[in-house]
């Protein structure tokens, strides 16, 4: 009898943690990293926890706090988390790549996954240490030893090693999601498969009419950035990109169309390098 209790009293416990500690929340090609990149890490120590469905992306929408859509599918593939503070870094952090690993669990593999930031994870445990990912149920499971998977999502909270790596998206291009609500006065964009540094600092749109300047867009939330016009925009609209992480920039001649239809997705033909 004693035992069953104590049995009961960890599950009741464990399941109290996970529900306190959830995040606020064309053709498919699969994230990698260059290989180079795989060796020689500069590991550092975190914490990570998991919410959501055991085998699932995270959110029950596969979204997020960074705008991303789908994270479910290809390239993303629920390979996902949360950051705290000092990785989300108020939505800027968005997109960035880690390699995330952990050696004190028996069900630990020692191998390195390779995720993406895609939501925000700024309470309770997530403020505890200076870096933690509360992952999806799939990325905490995929630091296990195969078939041990559910095993390690019992584990609780995770001592973990992390490092930053460039994002490489192979087979994709920069793209952007014009979001639904644009229209002649306001332009809202998604930037999506971003290589390398995989955040932003800046976005910029040069209107297609003769004598345009580059016109900065504000942060909306996450990786969706904005802009509200004085005037009636005119297309078609090139976007300059310039990273957060080592202020790398990237142009997108016409890269969305002057009769750009809201909720569409527009591929570039450029594509930054996948190296930090």
């Amino acid at each position: 009898m004693a035992l069953s209790l104590s049995s009961s009293f960890v599950t009741l416990a464990f399941i109290s943690l996970m529900l306190l500690n959830s995040c606020i929340a064309f053709k498919h090609k699969n994230l990698t990293y260059s290989s180079k990149y795989s060796d020689g890490l500069s590991w550092i120590s975190g914490s990570a926890t998991w919410y959501g469905a055991p085998t699932g992306a995270g959110p029950d929408d596969n979204g997020g706090g960074c705008g991303f859509k789908n994270v479910n599918l290809p390239p993303f593939n629920s390979l996902t988390s949360c950051g705290n503070t000092a990785i989300f870094k108020g939505g800027q952090g968005c997109g960035s790549c880690y390699q995330v690993k952990c050696s004190g669990h028996p069900a630990c593999s020692g191998n390195p996954s390779t995720i993406v930031v895609t939501d925000e994870c700024l309470h309770g445990i997530c403020s505890d240490a200076q870096y933690h990912f509360d992952m999806s149920g799939t990325t905490f499971g995929s630091m296990a030893i195969h078939g041990q998977e559910d095993y390690l999502r019992h584990a609780g909270r995770l001592a973990i090693q992390l490092a930053r790596v460039p994002c490489n998206y192979k087979g994709l291009n920069v793209a952007f999601h014009v979001e639904a609500g644009s229209n002649p006065m306001y332009l809202s964009i998604l930037v999506e498969y971003a290589n390398g540094d995989g955040d932003l600092a800046l976005v910029e749109v040069l209107e297609g009419t003769p004598g345009a300047t580059w016109t900065p867009l504000r942060q909306s939330w996450g990786a969706i950035w904005r802009l509200d016009s004085s005037h009636p925009l005119q297309g078609p609209f090139s976007v300059r990109l310039t990273t957060l992480t080592s202020g790398k920039t990237l142009v997108a001649q016409n890269a969305i169309p002057a009769n750009y239809v809201p909720n569409t997705v527009y591929q570039s033909t450029v594509q930054f390098s996948p190296v930090l």
